[in-house]
């Protein structure tokens, strides 16, 4: 069937074009010798700008670890969470090895290639207070949790866990007042003032709160934790060859032990599996 020359044109451009996408990841990535990975600058132990002033944790390594299979250079960026959460980057970032927690919204703007670790989602309180013992204790208090999280989802009692959608999620609180912050850390400076005096509560992820729980004693861990959240590699989406990529080496860093490695280092155990 002869097609209209405009409309021929219009399908060899899109043509041209998905396929200019198809690689453009790697491509870019061989042609420039680097890699550009984006993750937070405060997310210890994953990410976190060490007493040199340079960016250093589990994330951090992984990243380095990536790069040096690939045998590229790596250069990292901290541009807040929204802006990585948001996607859409056109380009500007390569990589996001920055624990994020796959969702349905997510998967839109996102590939998913590889989880590379598991891990808790808990309540911390104030070490002084003694009214919030669980997630139903929740219910008319202020927490303060990272934006554009998980957490923030299952405090507004919507949240999906990619992979995991028949879970049974429990919501036993009301009326919670979410104070969202671009960072975990003046979310725990803020509840570090006081139980009640700006926060309740924070709602983090467990391997983040640990080092916390262990050496500042103004915080504790309230009740059990509330589910168990995936994180897995962003890419942006649509790029099959650097998707299939990402998956190789991912199964190269787990055979040969560097991710187990890894996280014993930051973690203290081997949340990996």
């Amino acid at each position: 069937m002869k097609l209209p020359p405009l409309l021929a044109l219009g399908l060899t451009l899109l043509t041209a074009a998905s396929q200019a996408f198809a690689g453009a990841t790697l491509d870019r990535i061989e042609q420039k010798k680097e890699l550009v990975g984006v993750l937070m600058e405060s997310y210890p132990p994953f990410s976190f700008l060490n007493d040199q002033n340079q960016l250093d944790g589990f994330d951090v390594d992984v990243a380095k670890a990536v790069a040096q299979k690939l045998g590229v250079k790596l250069r990292l960026e901290t541009p807040s969470w929204d802006v990585i959460a948001a996607g859409h980057w056109s380009g500007r970032y390569d990589i996001c090895i920055c624990s994020m927690t796959p969702s349905k919204a997510r998967a839109e703007v996102f590939d998913f290639p590889v989880q590379y670790y598991a891990s808790p989602a808990v309540i911390v309180v104030n070490a002084k207070d003694d009214r919030v013992h669980g997630a139903k204790d929740l219910s008319g208090k202020k927490v303060g949790l990272t934006s554009a999280s998980s957490y923030e989802s299952y405090l507004n009692k919507n949240l999906v866990i990619e992979g995991a959608e028949d879970t049974q999620l429990s919501y036993p609180f009301e009326d919670v007042q979410i104070a969202p912050y671009d960072t975990d850390n003046v979310a725990f400076q803020d509840l570090g003032l006081g139980a009640g005096v700006r926060l309740d509560a924070v709602l983090t992820n467990l391997v983040t709160a640990q080092p916390r729980l262990t050496e500042d004693k103004r915080f504790k861990l309230a009740g059990e934790s509330l589910y168990s959240e995936p994180n897995s590699v962003a890419i942006e989406k649509g790029d099959a060859q650097w998707d299939s990529k990402v998956r190789e080496v991912f199964a190269q860093l787990k055979q040969d032990g560097t991710l187990s490695k890894l996280s014993q280092k930051w973690i203290g155990a081997d949340i990996t599996q």
